[in-house]
């Protein structure tokens, strides 16, 4: 009967767990888990690169202007977070249904900043391009 290494089985869980985390953000073909993947790059990981990654060349410029997350957070979204839960809205299926290579995402925040608990909304407008890549093009004002 074939007996397993305890050390096989880890080092394999611990390469599945990875893999989830290492699906680079611009293979995503949905452009809810495009914005909220965006957004946790600003605000979890605190990764500009990966956030401009899925960003119209005018936006990924600003991002890489103000280099830290901090700073884009700051400047950009007028928002801050030390942990922070996105949430897609559920009610933008609908408008990507419509217009199957464009799409408007309202996101919710959850989170907090030094202990204090933040809720916000903000809104993006992707569009599909070649490859269907999604990319963020617009910055939408806030909808209240």
């Amino acid at each position: 009967m074939f007996k397993p290494n305890p050390l096989f089985i880890f080092i394999i869980f611990l390469l599945s767990a990875c893999s989830d985390d290492k699906q680079e953000i611009t293979e995503m073909d949905n452009p809810e888990l495009v914005s909220v993947a965006f957004f946790d790059a600003l605000y979890n990981k605190k990764d500009t690169k990966k956030a401009a990654s899925v960003c119209a060349p005018k936006i990924a410029r600003l991002i890489r202007h103000y280099q830290s997350a901090n700073a884009v957070a700051r400047h950009l979204f007028n928002m801050s977070f030390d942990r922070v839960k996105i949430k897609p809205d559920d009610s933008g299926v609908k408008i990507r249904e419509q217009f199957k290579n464009k799409a408007v995402i309202t996101l919710y925040f959850d989170g907090y900043y030094q202990d204090k608990r933040l809720k916000d909304v903000k809104r993006l407008s992707l569009v599909q391009i070649d490859g269907g890549k999604w990319i963020i093009n617009k910055i939408l004002k806030d909808p209240f």
